[in-house]
């Protein structure tokens, strides 16, 4: 097959729907299909032998690390050229919306994928008001395609109840290899926690936004004084956290990759996410195959990954933090307990491959295409 793949986030940038991407187009590559990603320009023309069309953007003004790139008669060009048997378009907003465009004009199939819970995030940036006409707008670009894939059962429901159509799942996938409990190292654990690796050790990855409800950590770490947090990754919310976790025992260690993301994962004692806004939660299946037990909110996809008190736990998603306090410090109390979860939270990792759900994703892909001609024939 070859395959166009529109997306408003592409390497360089990391996150988790890039992750999931790079690992998806290398799989793809790898199986024999052809895969052309239009993305905004990030400086790279080629990822694992697919060809990455930069459209210039320019950074959104509440989020720097985030480029709009707008539409251009040049994609129309290059998707001629390059002769897709099926567009994908990955959280369609701007960019993706040209996939959309030129799908109905060149008559391609299309597909659709929902990463990204964008009318929750309006209401940590003020914009709540919005979230009606948000739901309208994506529900328009959503139903233009011929499937529309979610990363969890949660937001399946989420979608369908706002009138998106044509919903099905795009399994979860991992790195078992990249992220394993045999990558846990002393010297990490001394970095993470600034030279005091024999207290207990919080970890949070992943973007420094307000969506993410970081500030909900501080009261854990309070709770427990003689605990020490790091905090992963970096983003716009990054001087506003420094300021709320001043005086508190907080490393902002910046972005980790590769080995030595995995090595932070097997090092730390817990692995705190408090955010309430997450479709699936990618980060926590990479600290459960890096064997770190999760301590998340019960929110969105999350609990589609975590089983409390088996392979992590979760607490209910109020403003109310206590019972995150006390399911972290059951954790850290609860040595045998601790040993248990970790080794259920690897066994659970290890059941999701990228291959797997590359594999299923091309399925999806050979029904739309097969549909489509099917159409035409009749």
């Amino acid at each position: 097959m070859r395959i166009a793949l529109f997306t408003e986030t592409f390497l360089p940038k990391v996150d988790g729907i890039v992750t999931r991407l790079r690992h998806t187009v290398d799989h793809l590559q790898r199986n024999g299909d052809q895969v052309l990603v239009i993305a905004p320009e990030g400086g790279i023309t080629e990822h694992k032998g697919a060809r990455v069309y930069g459209v210039t953007g320019f950074p959104l003004p509440l989020y720097p690390e985030l480029k709009m790139a707008l539409p251009r008669p040049a994609i129309g060009s290059a998707l001629e050229k390059f002769q897709p048997d099926i567009i994908h378009v990955v959280n369609p907003a701007v960019l993706g919306l040209s996939g959309i465009f030129y799908s109905k004009v060149l008559k391609i199939p299309l597909v659709a994928s929902y990463h990204t819970h964008l009318p929750q995030y309006l209401q940590h940036y003020g914009l709540g008001m919005l979230e009606g006409l948000l739901w309208e707008l994506l529900k328009g670009a959503h139903n233009q395609a011929a499937l529309n894939l979610c990363t969890s059962t949660a937001m399946m429901a989420e979608l369908t109840g706002h009138g998106i159509e044509r919903v099905d799942l795009w399994q979860r996938g991992v790195d078992t290899e990249l992220f394993h409990p045999d990558l846990a190292s002393a010297s990490m654990r001394s970095h993470l926690s600034q030279n005091h690796p024999k207290s207990p050790l919080l970890l949070y990855v992943g973007r420094l936004s307000a969506e993410k409800e970081i500030e909900r950590i501080k009261p854990i770490l309070e709770a427990i004084p003689e605990a020490r947090l790091a905090l992963v990754g970096d983003g716009p919310h990054r001087q506003a956290l420094q300021k709320h976790f001043a005086g508190t025992n907080t490393h902002f260690v910046g972005y980790l990759m590769g080995k030595e993301l995995g090595s932070a994962f097997a090092s730390a004692d817990a692995f705190i996410f408090p955010s309430r806004t997450e479709t699936l939660g990618l980060v926590l299946l990479e600290a459960m195959a890096g064997g770190c037990p999760v301590v998340a909110c019960r929110s969105g996809g999350i609990p589609d990954i975590v089983t409390d008190g088996v392979n992590g736990y979760l607490f209910e998603p109020t403003e109310d933090i206590q019972l995150a306090i006390a399911a972290t410090f059951r954790l850290l109390q609860q040595q045998q307990e601790r040993t248990v979860i970790r080794q259920n939270a690897r066994k659970e990792a290890e059941r999701w491959g990228w291959a797997a759900a590359t594999r299923q994703l091309q399925d999806y892909y050979s029904k739309v295409i097969f549909s489509q001609k099917l159409t035409k024939a009749f």
